[in-house]
C-alpha cells in the first residue's frame, strides 16, 4: 500500500512545560533525522515523517527512544468527496491484502483536533457507510477484527490501519552524560539500554582483566555496543577500556583474598568517577542487582560505594535475574551476552559478603589503591 507519511506520537514530552517540551521535540526530531533520510514537521502534539525509504523508517523508529508509537497514514482533505475517495481506496488496499475479507467486523476509530461542522461521532458514522459501500462488513465496537483509524486535525485527514508500538522514553541526549560500567555479561548491558531510555548519552566503561579474562570478553563488549547502538539514533555511544589485570593483580598478592571482588568493584567506580569529571559525565551507572552476586549484597553495595563523589546508579537494582533476561531477549543483547567468556580467574573460593570499611580502608592502604587507580585511568585506551 502507498502511505503519505507516518505520524509520530509521543507520550511524557508532552506533560513538560513549554519551554522544555519545545527542547525535547527538537531533539527528537534531530535524532530521527540523524538515522532515518526525509522530511520531518511537527504540529500540534505529533510528529510527521516522509521517508525517503519507507520500509527502513517503519523498522527504524521502534529504536528511537521518546516514541510511544507510530503509524503509516495517508493524507487527505476534510471534504466528504476527499474522505470517501481517499477511505474506498484505503479499504479496497485492504482487500487486496488480504487484510479484511466479506465475513470480518470492522469498526471506525474516529478523533478530530480543530473547530469543525461535524462531530467525531458524526465523522465516525460517515466513514463507516464508506467502508461498508465498499465492502459490506459488520459493525463491532467491541471487539472487531479490523480497525480503521480516522484522524482529522484541522482541514487535514490522516488515515490508518495500526499503531505500532514504539520504546517510549525520553529523547536521547535529553538528560546529559553517563558512565556505564559494561562487561560482557547479560546485567550491564539492560542497565545501559534503560538509561538511554530515559534520555541519557552514553559512555560504555570495559575492564579488561587480562590476563584473568580471555579475549573473548572484550570481543563481546564491542558487539553488545554494537547492538546498543542501534537505539542511540542521534548520540552515538563512546567507548573506553581500561587496562585493569596490573590492578587485579596487586589486589591478589597484597590484599585479602577473599576482598579481591569487592577491591575490584571499588576500583572500577573511582576510575568511572575520574573519566566522568573527565567528559563532564553526570552520573556512573552499573548492573548491580540486589544480592544476586557477592559483590552486590548491601552490605558491599555500601563498601564498593564507599568514597565515590558522583551518584551511581542501579537501575536493575531491585530486578531478578528472569526480568533482566527478558528485556536482554527484546532487544537483542542476550543472545550476546549469553557467549561463554571464560569467565574471571581472579574470583576467590570464599569472596566477602560482608565487608567491614574499616578493614576496606586498609586493605586499600596494603594495594596503594590511590595510585593503582591513577595510573589505570591513565592507561584508558578510546576504543572507538
Amino acid at each position: 500500500m502507498y502511505y503519505d507519511l507516518i505520524l509520530i506520537r509521543y507520550g511524557e514530552l508532552a506533560l513538560k512545560s513549554s519551554k522544555i517540551r519545545g527542547r525535547f521535540e527538537r531533539r527528537l526530531m534531530d535524532n530521527i533525522l540523524s538515522s532515518i533520510d526525509g522530511e520531518i514537521t511537527k504540529d500540534q502534539g505529533r510528529l510527521f515523517l516522509k521517508p525517503k525509504d519507507f520500509n527502513y523508517a517503519l523498522n527504524k523508529l521502534n529504536k528511537i527512544f521518546g516514541i510511544v508509537s507510530y503509524s503509516p497514514v495517508i493524507k487527505t482533505k476534510t471534504t466528504k468527496e476527499n474522505i470517501t475517495q481517499s477511505l474506498s481506496k484505503f479499504t479496497k488496499h485492504l482487500i487486496d491484502e488480504s487484510l479484511i475479507k466479506e465475513d470480518y467486523t470492522f469498526a471506525i476509530r474516529a478523533r478530530r483536533l480543530g473547530n469543525h461542522n461535524f462531530t467525531s461521532q458524526e465523522l465516525g458514522a460517515f466513514c463507516g457507510g464508506v467502508v461498508i459501500d465498499t465492502i459490506p462488513l459488520k459493525v463491532d465496537l467491541t471487539n472487531p477484527d479490523v480497525e480503521i483509524f480516522i484522524e482529522v486535525r484541522d482541514n487535514d485527514v490522516y488515515i490508518y490501519k495500526e499503531k505500532i508500538e514504539g520504546p517510549g522514553g525520553l529523547p536521547l541526549g535529553t538528560q546529559g552524560k553517563v558512565i556505564v560500567l559494561l562487561s560482557s555479561g547479560i546485567d550491564s548491558p539492560v542497565a545501559a539500554y534503560l538509561m538511554m531510555k530515559r534520555g541519557c548519552s552514553i559512555t560504555a566503561l570495559h575492564f579488561d582483566n587480562s590476563p584473568f579474562t580471555t579475549d573473548k570478553a572484550r570481543a563481546n563488549f564491542n558487539d553488545l555496543v554494537d547492538k546498543l547502538e542501534e537505539y542511540s539514533s542521534g548520540s552515538p555511544i563512546k567507548r573506553r577500556v581500561v587496562p585493569y589485570g596490573d590492578y587485579l593483580n596487586n589486589c591478589i598478592e597484597k590484599g585479602p583474598q577473599k576482598m579481591t571482588c569487592v577491591l575490584c568493584k571499588a576500583g572500577m567506580y573511582k576510575i568511572a568517577e575520574l573519566l566522568a569529571k573527565d567528559m563532564n559525565a553526570l552520573a556512573i551507572v552499573d548492573g548491580s542487582s540486589v544480592g544476586q552476586v557477592a559483590s552486590q549484597t548491601l552490605k558491599n553495595i555500601l563498601a564498593t560505594r564507599y568514597g565515590t563523589e558522583i551518584p551511581i546508579l542501579s537501575p536493575l537494582i531491585g530486578m531478578d535475574k528472569l526480568e533482566t533476561t527478558r528485556i536482554a531477549e527484546k532487544i537483542g543483547t542476550f543472545e550476546i551476552s549469553k557467549r561463554d567468556d571464560g569467565g574471571c580467574s581472579a574470583v576467590p573460593k570464599y569472596p566477602e559478603t560482608r565487608t567491614d570499611l574499616n578493614r576496606l580502608d586498609k586493605a586499600k592502604e596494603d594495594i596503594d589503591f590511590k595510585n593503582l587507580i591513577f595510573t589505570s585511568f591513565k592507561n584508558i585506551i578510546n576504543e572507538k
